[in-house]
C-alpha cells in the first residue's frame, strides 16, 4: 500500500504512466502537484474527525487524500469513469473515503448528504473545480440551500475576485451579489498556474464561502431578487433605470419603475455595480 503523497510531480507522473491516463480537455482536467497549496485548501475548510466532506472532481486523489487525513468521512464525486480504478488504488489507505461516479450538476446532493453523512456533525464542499463549470456548480450548491458549513474551492482567479468583490469595484457583478446573498466570501490564497499538470493558461485562487444561517438580506421572493440583480447588470455601462426598463419592466412601465426607485431611495442614474445587497433587496421587495 503506497502512502506517499500523491501531490508531487514524481508520484503524479508515476500514477498517470501506470494507468496510461491522458487528460481530457473537455473536462477541464488540471491536477495539482503542490502540497503547500493543498494544505491551505484543507486548512480553510476547518475540518475535524467529526466533520464530513464532499469533493467534486477528485482526479487521481491528491486533494482527497489530504481531506481523508483530516475529516471523518469523504465522498468524492467524479464524472470521468477512467479515473475510478485509479482512485480505488490511490485511496485504498483511506477506507472512509468513498468515490461516487456521476455529474454533480445532475445529482440530488441534498439526498447524498442525508444518506452518506449520518454520523457527521457538519458537511463542507472542498474541490478543485474545472473552470468551465465553476459558476454553474457554485450556484447549484448555494441555491439548493444545502446544509453546508463551508464551500472551499480552487477556481479561476478572475472568478474568485468577482465572487468576493464589493460594491463600486470593477469586479462586482451579478455573481458577487448572488453568492454573497447566501455566503460570506473571501479569497484564501492565489495559486500560480505552474503548480498544475497540465498547466492552465491563467492563475487560480482558493475561495472560501462560509454559508450564512439565513440570507444576508430579507427578500419577499428570491426569484424576483435574482431577476432584479441580473437585469441591473445586463449592460454594465447603462444606468440602473435603463437596465431595469430594458430587461425587466419594459418601456410602457417606465413611470412605475421610476416611482418605485424613488420609493426605494435609489437614484435611477446610478449603475448596478454601485448598489449594495440591501439596495437590491429594497427594489425587489417593492415589485409586486
Amino acid at each position: 500500500m503506497d502512502t506517499r503523497d500523491i501531490a508531487t510531480p514524481k508520484r503524479t507522473k508515476e500514477i498517470l504512466q501506470k494507468y496510461g491516463f491522458s487528460f481530457k480537455k473537455s473536462l477541464g482536467q488540471n491536477f495539482l502537484i503542490d502540497l503547500n497549496i493543498l494544505s491551505k485548501i484543507v486548512g480553510a475548510a476547518e475540518l475535524t474527525k467529526e466533520k464530513g466532506v464532499i469533493e467534486i472532481g477528485p482526479g487521481i486523489g491528491a486533494l482527497t487524500e489530504q481531506l481523508s487525513r483530516q475529516a471523518g468521512k469523504v465522498v468524492a464525486i467524479e464524472i470521468d469513469q477512467r479515473l475510478l480504478p485509479i482512485l480505488a488504488d490511490t485511496l485504498s489507505p483511506y477506507p472512509h473515503a468513498e468515490v461516487v461516479h456521476g455529474d454533480v450538476l445532475e445529482m440530488d446532493v441534498a439526498s447524498l448528504i442525508q444518506e452518506r453523512f449520518t454520523e457527521q456533525s457538519s458537511v463542507s464542499v472542498v474541490a478543485n473545480l474545472p473552470y468551465y463549470v465553476t459558476s454553474a456548480i457554485l450556484m447549484k450548491l448555494l441555491e439548493e440551500r444545502l446544509p453546508l458549513e463551508n464551500i472551499v474551492v480552487m477556481i479561476q482567479k478572475e472568478v474568485a475576485e468577482r465572487i468576493s468583490a464589493t460594491p463600486g469595484t470593477k469586479a462586482y457583478g451579478a455573481l458577487s451579489v448572488l453568492a454573497q446573498f447566501y455566503a460570506e466570501a473571501d479569497i484564501v490564497t492565489i495559486v500560480p498556474h505552474t503548480v498544475f499538470i497540465p498547466q492552465p493558461n491563467v492563475d487560480s485562487a482558493v475561495l472560501r464561502l462560509r454559508i450564512r444561517q439565513k440570507p444576508a438580506v430579507e427578500v419577499k421572493s428570491e426569484k424576483m431578487f435574482y431577476r432584479v440583480v441580473k437585469a441591473s447588470f445586463a449592460q454594465r455601462r447603462k444606468t440602473l433605470s435603463n437596465n431595469l426598463m430594458n430587461n425587466l419592466f419594459g418601456k410602457d412601465r417606465k413611470e412605475e419603475m421610476l416611482a418605485m426607485l424613488e420609493e426605494a431611495g435609489i437614484d435611477p442614474a446610478r449603475r448596478g455595480e454601485t448598489l449594495s445587497l440591501e439596495e437590491f433587496a429594497r427594489i425587489s421587495n417593492l415589485i409586486l
